[in-house]
């Protein structure tokens, strides 16, 4: 379970920012006191334009940045206070792959589960699953250099989900693939609902959100614009479809 209340991260702002920006203020905020939670078989979705706060807050629910204030509890355990206890219950995907180019994909996967202390027979077992539904069989023992985008995202997924982790973070996880790299994601995504685990992600695409959440917010400029299940926001539209509503939420 992901429980987030009170959420803000804050950044000092250097001379040469004040100026750009055209103001005095000493910080800017990218996430201001935001809270929601997903449940263990649910799916939330972080919606919002680019610049919006979302890969902000996923990156501290992954503990890779500190928030200024609020709290964070991954899995039943304060994600602040103890980060490498809540480290091992996550799978993050984020927005840069980070891949070693000399590796092919089965020496990186190897690699990484190494690090989580994964089993070989569990190791093998989640290689199998995830190199057939993610496609990757032909090229898992080419050079990750020699890649496509496609190919490094689907590695970079299956390096997310190697030890089986109960939460997943995925940060826009198909932004910038063809259509069959992005329904395998969407794919695993499903499956990880089936599995009982807490998913959640970020996206600018409503459809797409539409397709797999159960529960979404919506933020703009680092603040909450909307939080509540599909089916609600759907129910309560007043716009010709889902992308305009979208719209006239951020603009509100």
């Amino acid at each position: 379970m992901i429980k987030v209340e009170h959420l803000t991260k804050q950044f000092s702002l250097s001379k040469a920012q004040k100026k750009e920006t055209n103001t005095n203020d000493e910080f800017a905020f990218a996430v201001k006191d935001i809270s929601f939670d997903c449940k263990p078989g649910e799916i939330f979705s972080l919606l919002g334009p680019n610049g919006a706060g979302k890969t902000t807050t996923l990156r501290m629910l992954s503990t890779v940045i500190t928030p200024s204030s609020g709290t964070i509890e991954m899995g039943g355990i304060n994600a602040i206070t103890h980060p490498s206890e809540a480290r091992r219950k996550i799978g993050f995907l984020t927005g840069s792959t980070g891949l070693y180019a000399r590796l092919n994909a089965h020496e990186l996967i190897d690699y990484f589960a190494s690090l989580y202390d994964v089993p070989s027979k569990l190791l093998n077992e989640r290689k199998k699953y995830l190199f057939d539904l993610l496609d990757m069989n032909e090229f898992a023992h080419k050079r990750i250099g020699k890649l496509s985008t496609g190919m490094k995202q689907k590695v970079s997924i299956c390096r997310t989900m190697i030890h089986d982790p109960e939460i997943v973070i995925f940060d826009e996880p198909t932004s910038g693939l063809d259509v069959i790299t992005a329904e395998s994601i969407i794919q695993l995504i499903r499956d990880c609902k089936e599995q009982n685990k807490t998913v959640i992600f970020s996206s600018h695409i409503m459809g797409e959100v539409d397709l797999l959440c159960d529960k979404m917010a919506i933020i703009h400029k680092g603040e909450m614009k909307y939080q509540g299940t599909m089916k609600d926001f759907r129910n309560n539209m007043t716009e010709k479809n889902l992308t305009a509503e979208f719209i006239k939420t951020v603009q509100a």
